[in-house]
């Protein structure tokens, strides 16, 4: 079955599961070990296959019914299906309606490192053994990383994120998390460069070499010192930029540019998620404040 590649992340996505009869796959390109899938079907979806990568996903429409571990599973909307590494499964519709879903698949080795960065220590990959729960916390975390570009320090984020989720999905409760100092200046360090390089995509790799820090040791790291995660905190150091390029009254399309995103909707839709206005909205507003 083909598949079509968006523009720019979580473009073509945010889909209604309103599709009609037609099977779709929408796909993004793997990035930091991570790479995000949504489709739709009206019957059979796959026949018996497995993967080597860890898959969590969230049913958004219908019934999902699947074998897995020698059982028939099922998922309905809102669920979460969590698959274990190299696990032989299917996937068909359980009602004439169709099912949708979105799903994150991530390579084994880096959610290793991430839940070696949250127990203080290596571990074994969490094992939810029905394959089907109910996590408001691993729902969200799959919802959100649909909703934003899948760069690099959004990926790293992601991985850490999934990683306490599934933990807590394994013991039934919060996991141990790791409480480890915090390398202060290391992580004024990325802060600094961040803040310095707000206009383009920023690499992993390049804050790994700033702060000496592996990826997910930074991702935990940041976000207990600032609140956010790096791809976060950047992303608000744009949309700054982005407002007040806005209030020079600047083109829109040459703003998106400027700052680092890959189109003017791009824009918008990150602009409206964090100030709740459109860019267009907003000019207008500070136009108006102007004049009066």
């Amino acid at each position: 079955m083909g598949s079509r590649q968006p523009r720019s992340g979580g473009v073509g996505l945010e889909r209604s599961c309103d599709v009609g009869d037609t099977d779709r796959v929408v796909s993004l390109r793997p990035t930091g070990g991570v790479e995000l899938f949504r489709a739709w079907f009206s019957g059979r979806a796959y026949e018996p296959h497995r993967h080597d990568t860890y898959a969590v996903g969230v049913t958004d429409c219908g019934v999902q019914l699947f074998d897995y571990r020698g059982a028939s599973r099922t998922s309905t909307r809102g669920q979460v299906v969590a698959l274990y590494p190299d696990e032989r499964h299917d996937g068909r519709a359980g009602s004439a309606a169709g099912f949708g879903y979105r799903i994150v698949y991530v390579e084994p080795a880096r959610l290793s490192a991430a839940l070696a960065e949250v127990c203080g220590r290596a571990c074994s990959l969490p094992f939810v053994r029905d394959g089907v729960l109910t996590s408001s916390r691993l729902r969200q975390t799959v919802s959100a990383a649909f909703r934003t570009p899948l760069e690099p320090l959004a990926a790293d984020s992601l991985v850490v994120e999934l990683a306490e989720g599934l933990l807590v999905a394994e013991r039934g409760g919060a996991p141990r998390i790791h409480s480890g100092g915090i390398d202060r200046p290391a992580i004024e360090r990325a802060r600094e460069f961040l803040v310095a390089e707000r206009t383009r995509v920023v690499h992993s790799r390049q804050l790994e070499s700033i702060t000496g820090l592996t990826r997910y040791a930074l991702a935990r790291q940041f976000k207990a010192m600032f609140g956010t995660s790096p791809y976060r905190y950047l992303l608000m150091r744009r949309l700054d930029l982005a407002r007040e390029l806005i209030e020079h009254s600047r083109r829109l399309v040459d703003v998106a540019g400027e700052v680092g995103f890959a189109d003017q909707s791009h824009l918008t839709r990150a602009f409206k998620s964090a100030f709740g206005l459109s860019p267009a909205r907003y000019r207008a507003l500070r136009i108006g404040t102007r004049a009066r």
